[in-house]
């Protein structure tokens, strides 16, 4: 009997399209945010002697398509699930879908999702679709933020709702940990995964200008479960009241390369063939002696 998995169904995806449209004309309030988080992936093209030359960018709102330009990629399609937003991202605009990809098998050697894969329900299924579009030893590149980001502002809306309303709902969107990452790339059939973090601090002057940052982004709550009535009038005051508006971002990383027969393979257990011991040399230590 074959099982059949079925992807959550948290975000609504229908409402993350209308923020992103909605918050297109102002995308350049945030840009400088977007423009540090898409050279910080981007950096991990320094360390590869591949040159790309058909390159998918995957929600990168305006920093990630001029950047590759910089870096020799001319031919850049990018696509976002809003038609407005994906017109501004500087490459050849596309308005698709994560979770249904529209181009063929092996249409580009590099594909770049910097800050937008967090709102896809079916995030295996959408690793799988992107490695189908590279070609052979084509590369990709992801980054999420992770958990830990926006704890300090999703713990005081919890506190403030739960004395205002007696309960809580979620306010910000659940973030994925490193640790699970690597699989996911491994599941998805990338080879030579890698997951790794970085940070990159954020401070503000007031509580409401973190806020506007985050419509201004298309990033406002998406979350199904979120509750949908008029929040209390007392209820940001109280979160905002004693927020520590120094944070960071934590930036969870995600490199795969598209399987190729020229790539390093990882050696079969016990085909060494020669021992550790006689490699680093070996001491006897008898019983009631001590070592050196």
């Amino acid at each position: 009997m074959r099982v059949v998995e079925i992807a959550p169904d948290i975000f609504d995806r229908t409402l993350v399209a209308l923020r992103r449209e909605r918050a297109a004309p102002g995308i350049a309030r945030v840009a400088p945010i977007l423009d540090a988080a898409a050279e910080t992936l981007l950096d991990r093209l320094d360390d590869t002697t591949h040159r790309f030359t058909r390159a998918l960018d995957v929600g990168g709102r305006g920093a990630v398509a001029p950047a590759l330009r910089r870096r020799g990629v001319n031919f850049v399609v990018s696509m976002d699930l809003s038609p407005a937003m994906a017109s501004r991202a500087g490459g050849i605009p596309i308005a698709a879908d994560e979770e249904w990809l529209p181009f063929a098998p092996g249409s580009f050697d590099l594909i770049v999702a910097s800050l937008s894969l967090h709102w896809v329900n079916d995030l295996p299924g959408a690793l799988l679709q992107l490695r189908r579009v590279l070609t052979p030893d084509g590369l990709f590149l992801a980054s999420l933020p992770g958990l830990g980001t926006l704890q300090g502002l999703r713990e005081a809306l919890a506190a403030a709702e739960s004395e205002t309303r007696g309960g809580i709902s979620p306010h910000i969107s659940p973030f994925p940990e490193l640790r699970d990452l690597a699989g996911l790339l491994q599941r998805a059939g990338f080879a030579l995964p890698v997951a790794d973090q970085e940070r990159l601090p954020l401070a503000y002057r007031t509580p409401m200008g973190l806020i506007a940052d985050l419509r201004a982004a298309g990033e406002s709550n998406a979350v199904r479960a979120r509750d949908p009535r008029t929040p209390p009038r007392a209820l940001f005051p109280l979160a905002f009241s004693n927020l520590d508006l120094e944070m960071e971002l934590r930036l969870l990383v995600m490199t795969g390369w598209s399987p190729h027969e020229s790539q390093q393979k990882p050696a079969r257990p016990g085909s060494a063939t020669t021992r550790l011991a006689d490699f680093l040399g070996t001491v006897e230590i008898k019983a009631g002696e001590k070592p050196g």
